[in-house]
């Protein structure tokens, strides 16, 4: 017989005093009481830890020695307890790469989307990409290339880990000799292989000429063996300026010959190297050296310490080198920054040439590299790039500012993704659209497509228009795909994971949430509550500690802890449905019904008669807003999220 109850048997754990609780299954259950009464000791340090420790003892001994064991919560029996997933508030932790599309993983469906029913347009010329068959390649060829030493490659491995001895081994016995490995050229020996561990690109090089009409039939045969070998796709390497053309029987330009691999759902994934901006590897921004940091205040002297990376002066190779630049260019240590010769600045910054000798070259901390030849500024990149301490990294960045990459604007993906597009926006246009914004958009784009596009993208855009509508239930419709993850604050991490959770469809689950309201405008309140009860009308137990009224009194279950905080809390104060509990003998019961209320202050302070002034702050979405705060008083910031 199934048990309707999660039944809590003399729970002992922190202030928690032997209490025996039973929270109903399937329902929304509200455990609430004073800040320390013992709320999170139940929920998180009895509930939540058990449910916990019975999950890793379901794993082999083998799995269990690498994350060891944990201790049994101080309580004498749970009976009922279904697998449990808890969503606290915790933000800290995200990876700089986690947004919220990815961390919902609507970002994720969207790339599906956009790989399966995307219209490609070329980037040189903004025509459709169409598809060409062998004979048009070979044309295109001798057309645009004549005169052009190429190298005809097949990709055999794409993107793929192994050690590929057995491939290689096989090339080999074809008769070929040669192949390129992740963009190097490798004679093929045998017992060839490869780091197992790592990601490989592998083509092979059908064939080296030069592009000429009198060799269409050995083109011919070789681009028709490059096709059959790389599955519709080859490339054309140009060895003198190693620019690599990628040639498919599926997307060409039909004006210059350009073309796209066949998309897939990692094109348009910057945590892929196939999707990625070359430049900023998919981070959107770079760190960039700023003249106004490395050199604050121009006034001052080298002895001043008017180069700031460079602190104080001492004895050591860069400061050796710095009193040999002064001395070829006239100055000395205690000129200020503002009178040095320009052209001895554009040394220190930039590095130096071959008028210095500069034969005694030191390890400036784990690189060989010297002031004088390569400069402060690439010193700086390279200590933040390379440097494996994070103090040294923290140390270089404080000299930095953080930019939109121009590569790619921001967009975090290589310029071929940008090119796909559907209703006439890329993906990038897309996360960068409100949530609001963008489920109108979407709702439209079913009418915008041809038959065959719905078709196939039928399952997809029906997935993604119930993880919007789930992400505006818990009130984030004014967040965007491309908001980074760990920017959020807790209320709106905690409700971003709710929100997946739902999206997710289990049943049977045990769901325990801390304060989801934090955060949360009033008016969105009501989106949210009825998320929750959706998520336990699904077959899952929702259990919220909270303190928000209106998600207290539509809840099914009410359980309050008290009567005090720490030693005088720990004990159950009141519980049962919200009618039953308003009739209750608590506190809480005589807030929740206005019995007892918070009174307004009589007199309030007049303040010490000076202000706070801000002009024209624009951080993330603010409008250049002019704002006075006076000082003395308790003042208050609100409105929606």
């Amino acid at each position: 017989m199934a048990i309707s109850n999660i039944e809590v048997i003399g729970a002992r754990e922190h202030n928690l005093k032997g209490i025996n609780v039973n929270i109903p299954k399937n329902q929304l259950t509200v455990i609430t009481g004073i800040s320390g009464s013992g709320k999170s000791s139940l929920a998180f340090d009895t509930i939540y830890a058990e449910g916990q420790r019975r999950y890793l003892e379901t794993l082999s001994s083998y799995a269990r020695q690498f994350i060891g064991s944990m201790e049994r919560p101080d309580v004498e029996e749970i009976n009922g307890l279904s697998p449990v997933i808890s969503i606290e508030q915790k933000s800290t932790g995200w990876n700089p790469r986690s947004t919220v599309g990815t961390v919902t993983e609507l970002y994720d469906l969207f790339r599906l989307l956009y790989a399966r029913i995307g219209e490609a347009y070329s980037y040189t010329s903004g025509l459709r990409m169409v598809k060409f068959n062998e004979e048009q390649i070979i044309n295109h060829l001798i057309s645009k290339h004549s005169g052009e030493k190429v190298m005809i490659l097949s990709p055999t491995v794409r993107g793929r880990k192994g050690h590929c001895r057995e491939l290689l081994e096989h090339i080999r016995k074809m008769g070929y000799t040669k192949v390129r490995i992740d963009g190097k050229l490798s004679e093929l020996k045998p017992g060839l292989q490869l780091d197992r561990y790592k990601t490989h690109d592998v083509e092979v090089v059908i064939d080296r000429l030069t592009i000429e009409e009198r060799r269409k039939s050995r083109i011919s045969s070789s681009v028709q063996t490059a096709m059959k070998m790389g599955n519709e796709l080859m490339f054309v390497l140009f060895p003198d300026t190693n620019e690599l053309l990628t040639l498919s029987k599926k997307l060409m330009d039909p004006e210059s010959g350009l073309s796209y691999e066949e998309p897939s759902p990692n094109t348009f994934s910057f945590n892929s190297p196939y999707g990625a901006c070359p430049d900023c590897k998919g981070m959107g921004s770079l760190h960039h050296v700023d003249l106004e940091k490395v050199m604050p205040d121009q006034k001052n002297s080298i002895n001043e310490g008017g180069f700031a990376p460079l602190g104080e002066v001492r004895e050591n190779q860069s400061f050796r080198q710095l009193r040999q630049i002064a001395n070829h260019f006239e100055f000395t240590f205690a000129t200020p920054i503002k009178d040095i010769p320009k052209e001895a600045i554009d040394t220190i910054l930039n590095g130096g040439d071959t008028r210095f000798d500069y034969s005694n070259r030191s390890t400036v901390h784990e690189w060989s590299m010297s002031l004088a030849n390569d400069g402060l500024i690439r010193m700086l990149e390279q200590w933040y790039k390379n440097s494996s301490s994070d103090r040294i990294r923290n140390w270089a960045e404080r000299f930095m500012t953080v930019n939109e990459c121009n590569t790619c604007g921001g967009s975090r993906l290589k310029k071929e993704a940008l090119y796909f597009r559907l209703d006439s926006k890329n993906i990038a246009e897309i996360a960068s659209m409100d949530l609001d914004e963008l489920e109108k958009w979407f709702r439209k784009l079913p009418k915008k497509l041809a038959p065959r596009q719905l078709v196939i993208g039928e399952e997809i855009i029906k997935e993604i228009s119930l993880r919007l509508k789930f992400l505006m239930h818990v009130g984030l419709n004014y967040l965007n795909m491309n908001r980074p993850a760990r920017s959020l604050s807790g209320g709106e991490a905690q409700r971003t994971r709710l929100a997946t959770q739902i999206g997710s469809a289990l049943t049977g689950i045990t769901y325990i949430l801390d304060e989801p309201s934090i955060g949360l405008h009033s008016r969105d309140n009501n989106r949210l509550i009825k998320a929750l009860r959706e998520l336990a009308m699904t077959g899952n137990t929702v259990i919220v500690v909270e303190h928000d009224r209106d998600i207290m009194l539509q809840s099914d279950y009410l359980l309050d802890l008290g009567p005090g905080a720490g030693k005088l809390g720990g004990s159950v104060v009141a519980e049962g449905v919200p009618v039953e509990f308003l009739k209750a003998d608590s506190d809480t019961a005589a807030y929740l019904k206005r019995s007892k209320d918070i009174a307004l202050p009589a007199n309030r302070r007049k303040g010490n008669g000076k202000k706070l002034v801000l002009k024209g702050a624009t951080g993330h979405n603010l409008k250049s807003v002019d704002l006075i705060i006076p000082l003395g008083l308790f003042c208050c910031v609100t409105g929606v999220s």
